[in-house]
């Protein structure tokens, strides 16, 4: 009878993904036939985002996680003099590895060791089918990458969403981090005491009207504060070139997940247990916050205000130092590189 029963409920979740696979096709080629999805300057990328070269070689890590198996994408720079330490580098939300290119480069001209992962669900990692996505599986991943790569400890780097993954592993494994750096971090406020909850399926529906041009216009509002470099399209295509593949729901349900990761696993209220050597990179420009469209404009007013929340999470960690940089907004290491690269070698080379 008990076998019965898990024959059953196997049976049970393989129609369940089966028609939601289904669904999630029908959804998109009717997107399609209406015309919604344009095209742009960008062609179709598959899921682990084949045929879009990265800055290094990319090497995978097999995992099983909630019984599925899955590969973690990462590169590894090794410094042609090594120093003896090394630095972890993490992605935001809507990036990849890729975007830290420049940083490995010179990173590794001075001796450290790079190593930069895509977290599962993004860049050329694999897309779970159906995860139950939490900070502290990605930073157990994050720990099992380095498990296999034989360093034991690092210097953690987090942009955006990278720097609340940052926080949380820097909580959880504080023996492995000999320095944390935050560089315009979300998560350094509560969204959800301002913001009204949405399900993943709202989130899931918003991913999927994403068009090249949509995706662009986000960029330059939210990121780059109103301005526009050729050099920045390239942030672009892997996004754009998602939204054009047969698998694009797959894509878009895994960053619903992520979304609501985000939304409801804030770490601001743990910022006074870190006890790393800490810097906070800040662009002044920069007002990313998770919601803010669908609240009042007065509400909105109070959110994403980094001068301060720069200055709030300095006071809270307590060997926390605070590097603001007028002019720049959410990406101050594709903005504003020499003013991010300095301060950043400075404190990694300081004893």
């Amino acid at each position: 009878m008990l076998n019965l029963r898990r024959t059953a409920r196997v049976q049970n979740q393989n129609y369940f993904f089966v028609m939601r696979r289904f669904v999630l096709l029908a959804a998109l080629c009717s997107l399609i036939s209406f015309g919604t999805l344009a095209q742009g300057p960008v062609r179709p990328l598959g899921t682990a985002l084949e045929g879009y070269a990265y800055p290094y070689p990319v090497q995978y890590l097999n995992l099983t996680l909630q019984g599925e198996a899955l590969q973690m994408a990462y590169m590894d720079v090794q410094p042609p003099q090594p120093n003896g330490k090394a630095v972890l580098l993490l992605h935001g939300k809507n990036f990849n590895g890729a975007y830290w290119g420049q940083t490995a480069a010179d990173l590794s001209k001075n001796g450290f060791r790079v190593i930069i992962p895509d977290q599962i669900g993004f860049g050329k990692s694999s897309k779970p089918h159906d995860l139950q996505y939490s900070f502290q599986l990605l930073a157990q991943n994050t720990r099992a990458l380095l498990d296999t790569l034989g360093v034991d400890q690092v210097a953690v780097l987090g942009h955006s969403m990278g720097g609340m993954l940052a926080t949380r592993f820097t909580l959880m494994y504080p023996e492995r981090v000999e320095k944390f750096i935050l560089a315009n971090p979300i998560g350094l406020e509560d969204w959800k005491v301002k913001v009204p909850y949405q399900p993943v399926e709202a989130w899931y529906q918003s991913e999927l009207t994403n068009t090249y041009e949509s995706i662009k216009k986000y960029q330059v509002e939210s990121y780059y504060h109103g301005t526009w470099k050729p050099a920045y399209e390239q942030w672009v295509v892997p996004l754009a070139g998602w939204t054009l593949s047969p698998e694009y729901p797959r894509i878009a349900w895994n960053a619903a997940l992520t979304y609501d990761m985000i939304f409801t696993q804030p770490v601001v209220y743990e910022f006074g247990m870190i006890q790393a050597p800490t810097l906070l990179i800040i662009g002044q420009l920069d007002r990313t916050a998770l919601g803010k469209n669908r609240v009042s404009p007065e509400v909105r007013n109070t959110m994403g205000n980094y001068p301060e929340l720069g200055k709030e999470t300095a006071r809270k960690i307590p060997k926390a130092q605070l590097v603001e940089l007028p002019g720049v907004g959410h990406l101050p290491h594709i903005e504003a590189y020499d003013q991010f690269i300095q301060p950043l070698l400075r404190f990694l080379k300081s004893s």
